[in-house]
């Protein structure tokens, strides 16, 4: 089958992109935006790639136009798909239908942590000698890529976001992809972009419930007000519940229990104490799939992480740089508790509100609450934040610093910097390669 992917460099379909070329189909595809790193990872899988929507890409004339998310009615090639009639899908339903199907699926949602808990389960069934597909919306460090098609008859992880799924379709992704296996980490208000409230989102994942077949599992976090209310509305398969005395647990020494009995010690190279958590559901998830706690445990010893995950990017003059892609309130406290656990000096969090929700201010009330555990505060506000950070961060007094001048920002960290402290650069964008820069700065300035 060849396929042609309209917006094939985002995360997810470009991940659908290399998946369907590993399964031997044809894959071309276009995008508004063509360029590094994703279109690298697209070319060297033999994906031929096309700048922009034109319509003279009908010329193309595959099997199946493939329309990603990110794709709007107007969109010049779509409507000439429409107008002519053309056989077209979603990448969901076409993952759905020609990679999920037969496979025992485990899928990874919530609000937080889903790529770090989708690469831990995926480490792990892999460690086991598992030869899982895998599709993350992120790099693992370990240099696979973030997608593998594995053995076709093996089971499937999949990090399962419910962000809608198509322009016809605005049911979220999740609801395709039908797993005899579910995490459900958390969930909170978040995609103000297209979720009204925290209702419609439990809406959505109730929807993912009621696709799991009865002698299925879901893991979930039991300290979820939200995630009870979704299984409240209806649920037919086993449940499992992390974080809980009753069910799975992990003590702050690594100890790990189930219904009150040890299997073992938890030594995770990652800090913070909701990494404790992704792996604990991790290792709820892989004994779905027949790998005994026992031996998750001592393969997660050796975990190597995932990038723009606490990815330590460098360290200069005594600095060390962070990456991290925490964007939403509580992410964003979680990660600076995290570095603080290993961090000898101050920590300088330097922010970009840049995902849809924070440049709409949903959460700018939260935002100094969850900064205020960083003793310095850089805030870059970009292009299409419609509010004032500065008035945002005002609680925290003279600790913060707000500009819309990326230079301005990256000279005043800079200045900022001494021996023993960490810059912690938080954003989902490349946020202007600013881990660069200041790496840069820093070096220049020794």
């Amino acid at each position: 089958m060849h396929i042609h992917i309209l917006g094939i460099c985002g995360t997810f379909m470009g991940g659908v992109a290399q998946l369907a070329a590993q399964a031997g189909h044809t894959v071309t595809g276009c995008d508004r935006g063509v360029y590094p790193p994703m279109s690298d990872a697209l070319r060297a899988a033999g994906i031929e790639l096309t700048e922009g929507y034109g319509a003279e890409q009908l010329s193309v004339e595959p099997d199946l136009w493939v329309v990603g998310n990110a794709v709007s009615r107007g969109n010049p090639l779509l409507e000439a798909i429409l107008n002519r009639g053309l056989p077209y899908t979603s990448g969901p339903q076409w993952m759905c239908e020609h990679i999920l199907a037969g496979r025992h699926v485990l899928a990874v949602a919530g609000t937080h942590g889903k790529t770090t808990t989708t690469s831990l389960l995926t480490w792990i069934l892999r460690g086991a000698g598992i030869d899982a597909g895998y599709l993350i919306g992120g790099v693992p460090a370990w240099g696979e890529g973030s997608a593998f098609l594995g053995d076709p008859k093996a089971s499937f992880v999949i990090e399962a976001d419910e962000y809608d799924t198509c322009f016809f379709d605005k049911r979220s992704k999740f609801v395709h992809y039908r797993p005899r296996t579910a995490i459900l980490n958390n969930l909170e208000y978040d995609h103000a972009d297209i979720f009204e409230n925290l209702a419609a989102i439990e809406k959505q994942f109730h929807h993912l419930v009621r696709t799991m077949p009865s002698e299925g599992t879901i893991v979930t976090h039991a300290g979820s007000e939200a995630l009870e209310r979704v299984l409240a509305m209806g649920v037919w398969s086993k449940v499992e519940r992390f974080d809980s005395d009753e069910g799975w647990s992990v003590s702050d020494e690594g100890a790990v229990r189930l219904a009150g009995e040890v299997l073992g010690e938890l030594h995770l190279p990652m800090s913070g104490r909701y990494n404790h958590l992704n792996a604990l559901a991790a290792v709820a998830a892989a004994r779905t799939v027949g790998v005994d706690p026992e031996t998750s445990l001592r393969l997660l010893a050796d975990f190597p992480g995932v990038k723009r995950r606490q990815e330590v990017r460098g360290v200069v003059r005594g600095v060390t740089v962070i990456d991290d892609f925490a964007h939403h309130p509580t992410a964003i406290e979680e990660t600076i508790g995290a570095v603080r656990e290993k961090a000898p000096g101050r920590i300088l969090a330097v922010l970009e509100p840049r995902s849809n929700t924070m440049k709409l201010g949903t959460m700018k009330d939260r935002l100094a609450e969850s900064l205020r555990d960083a003793d310095k505060v850089f805030c870059y506000r970009g292009p299409g934040v419609s509010w004032d950070p500065a008035e945002a961060l005002r609680p925290l007094g003279e600790k913060t610093m707000t500009t819309d001048d990326f230079e301005a920002l990256v000279a005043a960290v800079l200045a900022e910097a001494r021996s023993g402290d960490t810059i912690l650069c938080m954003s989902n964008g490349a946020f202007g390669g600013i881990h660069k820069r200041l790496l840069e700065g820093l070096g220049e300035a020794s």
